[in-house]
């Protein structure tokens, strides 16, 4: 029972989230399948908050003394974040965009950045939740494949 608890909790870290979670569900012995539900409902668990309140929180903290960097540095991200979205799709295809984004497994492209910058584009919730949902079952696929070493059998 402890490899699902850690796993579901190590998925809802932000920057790591289930990048880490999955490889690490799957090296306790844990099926993929059941690593990547695992995991994508730890990864989802925080989106729901972080789409109303982080943004308000992190505009409200920006100027305070001791988390004031912080705020500031993740305020930066999102609208990062959202500007990229939008500046190679446009707001039509930013459903995919954020689909992929958060479904690419690079540093700094979860569900917490894409939900965000969804939350910075003023992106309608549930839209939000289904691409940022699909990108993490993407993102978890794509971990659970490089965790078992598919990719080194097809020469990745």
């Amino acid at each position: 029972m402890a490899k699902y608890i850690l796993s579901f909790l190590i998925s809802m870290v932000p920057l790591i989230e289930l990048r880490a979670g999955v490889p690490f569900a799957i090296r306790m012995g844990m099926d993929q399948f059941v690593a990547i539900a695992v995991c994508a409902l730890g990864n989802m668990i925080p989106v729901p908050f972080i789409y109303f309140f982080a943004r308000k929180f992190l505009l409200w903290g920006q100027n305070k003394r001791y988390i004031g960097k912080i705020c500031g540095f993740f305020l930066l991200k999102g609208e990062k974040a959202g500007q990229k979205l939008t500046a190679k799709t446009g707001r039509g295809g930013l459903f995919v965009a954020l689909l992929l984004f958060v479904g690419i497994p690079l540093p700094g492209t979860g569900a917490w950045t894409g939900t965000l910058a969804a939350s910075f584009l003023n992106m309608g919730f549930k839209s939000a939740v289904v691409s940022v949902t699909l990108g993490v079952l993407l993102a978890g696929c794509i971990m659970a494949l490089a965790s078992t070493g598919v990719f080194s059998i097809i020469g990745l």
